[in-house]
């Protein structure tokens, strides 16, 4: 059997719009061997970060490339349910990419969790035994942990996602190392606190101190030069690369006259990915936790090497968009506007760096009807967020109050994530219900935020016949949006109650796009209500249902067993 490719060849166009530019990638299908088959490729295909379909997967926990990195470090100690290394790597992610699973599921971001070196060791959290799987533990920035892979495999990957049209978000940390284990100390005093633990009560309480028992805080309000720990030191050593490492920082602090304070030493390491393989963006871990200075400061230095990378890469350029920060402020939600409050402090993360943050808020509004929710996030994007965004998601990793936990309608769910306005996260497995109340090895549930981790479940998309119409709708509506701006950044408007019919049309410079959308429609023959956004004798294209229609007297005519309809001018 065959599989399509797609070999990407990518033209830059330069539009004016606000704070960045829309680019064109032209996708041609190449026909290679393999077994599943692709949607077919989309021509002139626009991006923004506005309307973005984001893929977020813990890289330990999405695709095993290859088991010969499986086990590091003598990382054998029993650990709780699903709180150990399970072989997932950047060689997995790699494969997917090139198998083309991002690209039929319309996803043209990837975020995967962070990929440097981890402690060694493992820590009781009251949970059993847990390491650093997750990848939020940093011991060392410039380290990739061979768990995940080598610097070759991640620039690989980031390679094969921008063949695909696939930008890359790295997810970095800031705030703090991993926790101290019997084969990791401490870093020095003047790098990390170890008390107070947090109270969130005020702004104070919630950066000057650690979020939980055992883990170091790092001192990012610090203005105060440090020594690099010895540790560290002694390791580039045997590593072979000290003097390397200390002539790249010696420059790095000459160019941009920072103090060689904790936080800067930090951004230096973390933007050396940026300056060496190209990474689009961050997804930035625990941002409420670190002063706001911090953030436009890891902004300008990374701007600054992703410019550099397209100076020295020009044929490697997606396109000319800046470098994109995405914000991690925990319980952020849309309503907030530009502000979170800290009580006694409110603080505006958009002026500092991030183009959009996560937005905790939606998984608690897909409880309504449909348009209330689009028009709620229409007005507030045009409104007090216009210019900005926010990224939309229904569960995640440390989420343990997610939409619909028992992944009782998977259906819904991607209808309300993949055409609410704003960017979209899906969470690995959002698109096979992936189970998200996994039981341990006592049956009885496991504790936590390790049950939303459990690995891929690739073998039920394989062999489980509710799974692959589940995973097919999410595909449909993912291509649809990933190649209609208007969807996630069109302006949204109700043409019809009931059936309930409603348009997106967005307009950019010489980037004009309008679709239609039914939701709940009844099966078979049904009316959707278009009049004044598609005139009579409009030739249009239903990719749900892949059928041809042409407007009469205000309205199309479908007639089949879907609910949905998707509707696009006929090319």
């Amino acid at each position: 059997m065959k599989r399509l490719l797609y070999a990407v060849v990518v033209f830059s166009i330069f539009i004016a719009c606000k704070e960045e530019r829309k680019e064109i990638i032209e996708e041609v299908p190449v026909k290679t061997d393999s077994i599943a088959t692709h949607v077919e490729p989309v021509k002139n295909l626009p991006f923004s970060w506005e309307a973005a379909n984001i893929y977020f997967l813990l890289t330990d926990r999405f695709n095993n490339g290859t088991t010969e990195n499986d086990l590091n470090y003598d990382r054998t100690e029993p650990t709780g349910p699903l709180r150990g290394f399970m072989g997932g790597d950047i060689q997995g992610i790699t494969q997917k990419i090139e198998e083309g699973y991002f690209s039929d599921l319309g996803i043209n971001a990837i975020w995967f969790t962070p990929v440097v070196e981890q402690v060694h060791g493992s820590t009781d959290e009251g949970t059993g035994n847990t390491y650093a799987y997750h990848g939020y533990w940093t011991k060392d920035w410039t380290a990739l942990d061979p768990n995940f892979g080598t610097r070759k495999d991640l620039e690989k990957m980031v390679k094969a996602a921008h063949k695909h049209g696939i930008r890359v978000l790295m997810d970095v940390v800031l705030n703090h190392t991993g926790p101290v284990t019997d084969k990791d100390e401490a870093w020095p005093e003047e790098w990390i606190r170890t008390s107070p633990t947090c109270d969130f009560t005020s702004y104070k309480t919630t950066v000057e101190c650690t979020l939980v028992e055992n883990l170091p805080d790092v001192r990012t309000e610090s203005n105060e030069a440090v020594e690099l720990p010895d540790a560290l030191l002694a390791k580039w050593k045997e590593e072979g690369r000290l003097s390397q490492e200390l002539d790249e920082l010696q420059l790095f602090f000459e160019r941009t006259g920072y103090p060689r304070a904790p936080r800067y030493y930090i951004i230096k390491w973390l933007t050396d990915y940026v300056n060496h393989l190209g990474i689009d963006g961050f997804r930035v871990d625990t941002v409420k936790h670190v002063n706001e200075n911090a953030w436009s400061e890891l902004y300008k230095e990374a701007s600054f090497a992703f410019e550099n990378w397209k100076k020295m890469h020009p044929d490697k350029v997606l396109d000319d968009q800046p470098f994109y920060m995405l914000g991690e402020v925990y319980n952020y939600g849309i309503s907030n506007g530009r502000e979170f409050d800290f009580k006694d402090k409110k603080v505006d993360y958009f002026a500092h760096g991030f183009k959009s943050l996560i937005n905790f808020e939606l998984k608690e509004d897909a409880k309504k009807d449909y348009e209330s929710i689009f028009r709620k996030y229409d007005k507030i994007l045009r409104s007090q967020l216009n210019g900005k965004s926010v990224v939309n998601y229904l569960t995640s990793h440390d989420d343990g109050h997610p939409y619909d936990i028992e992944r009782k309608d998977p259906i819904r769910a991607a209808n309300i994530l993949m055409l609410t306005p704003g960017a979209s996260q899906i969470y690995y497995g959002d698109e096979t219900a992936r189970s998200l109340t996994v039981t341990g090895t006592e049956d009885t549930p496991v504790q936590g935020d390790a049950s939303l981790r459990s690995f891929m479940n690739w073998e039920e998309l394989d062999s489980l016949p509710k799974t692959k119409e589940i995973f097919e709708h999410w595909k449909k509506l993912g291509t649809f949006r990933r190649k209609h701006l208007a969807v996630g950044a069109g302006i949204h408007k109700r043409l019809g109650k009931s059936p309930y019919v409603f348009s997106r049309s967005y307009s950019e410079g010489d980037i004009k796009d309008k679709v239609v959308i039914g939701l709940d429609l009844p099966k078979g023959k049904k009316s959707l209500w278009v009049k004044g956004f598609f005139g009579d004798g409009t030739k249009l294209y239903d990719t749900y249902s892949d059928t041809e229609v042409v407007v009469q007297n205000g309205k199309v005519i479908l007639e089949n067993d879907y609910n949905i309809a998707l509707l696009e001018h006929k090319e």
